[in-house]
């Protein structure tokens, strides 16, 4: 088909391709007009100590740190734990609450516009304020408790390590062996020194001292020899555990940092609540209705064309044969007159 075809379809077809835009766009304008008035609010979240590597951020580092914290705060105000929360505190059902607020990222920034629309003016501020202040907590007040929890752990190995070596140092009955190990290693040595000198001048008492205070000292080498692996085991049980509760103890102090710069009465600000416009809402959602009404209407036209030329196309059909009855010879209807 040419262009001048679809014009001439199109202008046959001129009612549908105007009217079911029309009536498309009349519906949705007659649900908006009459719809109760809606109410509209925002709450600002502004936490730059949160985001970018400073003091208290070390939860979003790096060049994405802005979109992740937004994607991470639009994720938690719509969990079920934090709508359920803010349904809790404002009696706002869930579903209302996941249908009516909006994250929107300020440009590049971390700044974020949390949005809620109701037609009830005042649940706009509560919802809000509740928000705001369960995804805050739900992103970092939760970090405080998992790691205290981390601490807690932490310092529970430590305290069984150190009570592992107690209880090895009370059944060999002896403390600290590897101090006493590398001591009576220190003194051995000085005592065969000894002994050469006393041997080079001829001391023979001396000498004969010597001997028996290194016999002394190789027999308790030889004693602590054997049990000083199982100790130094221990010891690096205790010495990993300490180093996990040093490392458990600053990653608490960093979660605290985080928690107090997410402080809500510090980073977040509420408008006031104001009428939404008809005006703006009528061609928002009339708009894009008209626009699919056109498209519907196009279509619609396309196969009501598709059904007229099909039966255009359609061969006709022959009409039936008529059966003449068999003539009968004259004389056959004489003879049968009586």
């Amino acid at each position: 088909m040419e262009i001048v075809d679809y014009l001439r379809v199109a202008r046959r077809r001129l009612w549908v391709l105007v009217g079911v835009p029309v009536l498309a766009t009349g519906a949705a304008a007659a649900i908006v007009l009459f719809a109760p008035q809606q109410f509209s609010g925002t709450a600002y979240v502004a936490a730059p100590a949160l985001v970018g590597g400073g003091a208290a951020g070390t939860q979003y580092t790096g060049t994405q740190a802005a979109n992740q914290f937004v994607a991470a705060f639009g994720a938690a105000v719509t969990s079920p734990r934090v709508l359920a929360d803010v349904a809790a505190d404002t009696g706002v059902a869930p579903e209302r609450l996941r249908e009516g607020l909006a994250i929107t990222q300020v440009g590049a920034s971390s700044q974020l516009e949390v949005t809620y629309t109701a037609g009830d003016r005042a649940k706009v501020a509560p919802v809000l304020t509740a928000t705001t202040t369960r995804a805050l907590a739900f992103l970092f007040s939760s970090q405080v408790g998992i790691a205290t929890g981390e601490v807690e752990a932490a310092n529970a190995d430590v305290t069984a390590a150190t009570k592992a070596i107690g209880e090895w140092e009370k059944a060999n009955k002896v403390s600290q062996p590897d101090r006493i190990y590398q001591a009576t290693l220190s003194e051995l040595t000085s005592l065969r020194q000894q002994q050469l000198s006393m041997q080079a001048v001829g001391n023979g008492r001396g000498v004969a001292a010597a001997t028996a205070a290194i016999t002394a000292a190789q027999k308790k080498l030889d004693e602590l020899g054997p049990k000083l692996p199982d100790y130094q085991a221990l010891l690096a049980q205790r010495d990993a555990a300490t180093n996990a509760l040093s490392q458990a103890r600053e990653g608490l102090q960093a979660a605290r940092a985080q928690a107090q710069a997410a402080d809500p009465k510090q980073v977040t600000s509420i408008g006031e609540a104001h009428e939404v416009s008809r005006m703006t809402e009528l061609v928002r959602t009339a708009l894009p209705v008209g626009g699919a009404g056109l498209l519907l209407a196009v279509l619609l036209v396309g196969v009501l064309e598709l059904l007229s030329r099909s039966r255009a196309a359609a061969p006709p059909v022959a009409p039936a044969a008529t059966t003449a009855a068999p003539s009968v010879p004259a004389e056959t209807v004489t003879a049968a007159r009586p």
